[in-house]
């Protein structure tokens, strides 16, 4: 895939969640959530301030994330769902 989002965007792809909850019980589609959980697949070089220098931003490409539940703008590249959005749509970056 070529894509590369600009300035402060991030392209996000969700991480799938279990299907089970941890009593064994198989929750059906209709039902389930979309995951707030994703992981960066691309990053734009950083949001330019009014003084034209760029700030880098703090997401890398591999990066584990969380994010607002109606976060970003969904997309579909080369047949994957992704999502792109801005940084500041980041609520954190998931670290073990």
């Amino acid at each position: 895939m070529k894509f590369k989002p600009l300035h402060d965007r991030v392209l996000v792809k969700r991480v799938e969640q279990d299907t089970k909850t941890k009593g064994g019980i198989i929750i059906p589609d209709s039902v389930q959530e979309k995951p707030m959980e994703g992981k960066v697949i691309a990053a734009g070089t950083g949001a330019k301030n009014e003084d034209g220098k760029v700030t880098p931003l703090d997401v890398k490409a591999g990066d584990k994330i969380l994010f607002g539940k109606w976060s970003g703008t969904e997309v579909t590249i080369d047949g994957d769902e992704l999502i792109i959005m801005k940084e500041s749509d980041i609520l954190g970056i998931i670290t073990k």
